[in-house]
């Protein structure tokens, strides 16, 4: 009697481990998806951003241009075309960003950073850990008493 009520048990702790161990991923599975759809609306955001700027900028960078090739024929100062450099850079780099292939190109680094130089990216001292943390938790605090 006692061995076929504890087969029954032993049945129904091992479906329960089953059933907790697919829903544990499935709730990982879910977090996973939630972060990927975050980091891809930021990503949108961050485009529209580029673009949006791109558009103010652009008006600006025109603006600046006509006024200062006026301002160096009326005044035969050609010293007045260097602010134009830096501004043209910073434009260039806002439409690669927008509407170029600066995103894919900051990507492929990623990548290869991660493959081939990831000693970069460890963190000093090595991963947290809980003993550090605790550590540094007791060394902190003032309501800690020692055993």
């Amino acid at each position: 009697m006692g061995f076929i009520f504890s087969k029954s048990m032993n049945e129904n702790l091992k479906s329960q481990q089953e059933f907790m161990l697919m829903n544990s991923r499935l709730q990982l599975e879910r977090q996973l998806l939630m972060q990927s759809q975050m980091r891809e609306r930021q990503m949108a955001m961050q485009i529209a951003w580029t673009r949006e700027f791109l558009k103010y900028f652009g008006v600006f960078f025109g603006l600046t241009a006509v006024g200062l090739t006026a301002g160096a024929i009326k005044n035969k100062k050609p010293g007045l075309f260097l602010p134009m450099v830096p501004l043209s850079f910073v434009l260039a780099y806002q439409y690669d960003m927008g509407y170029g292939t600066l995103l894919q190109r900051m990507k492929g680094e990623a990548e290869n950073i991660l493959d081939t130089e990831n000693t970069l990216l460890e963190m000093p001292k090595g991963a947290l850990t809980f003993e550090s943390l605790e550590k540094a938790r007791r060394a902190q605090s003032k309501f800690f008493i020692e055993k």
